[in-house]
């Protein structure tokens, strides 16, 4: 049993080391160079939400259509009175 916890000691060990490694600095301690940024900001999020929320009302009004015309779903109005 010992064996078993001081091998998965050792395993823990070498995968905080390697974690370690894969931060901000080299193991010298030398600042590691900045990784590239696609500056879209605001108009990437519009050019990716906008045609995102279009397509998925095509598609969900094609599906009601479809559900009514085969009288699976017909909406029935209902009177709060």
């Amino acid at each position: 049993m010992i064996p078993k916890v001081a091998r998965l000691f050792r395993y823990q060990r070498l995968l905080s080391q390697q974690n370690r490694n894969m931060g901000v600095y080299y193991k010298s301690g030398a600042l590691k160079a900045m990784p590239p940024v696609n500056a879209f900001g605001i108009l990437g999020v519009f050019c990716t939400m906008i045609p995102g929320i279009l397509l998925g009302a095509i598609i969900s009004k094609n599906i009601a259509s479809f559900l009514e015309e085969n009288d699976l779903f017909v909406p029935e109005d209902e009177d709060d009175d």
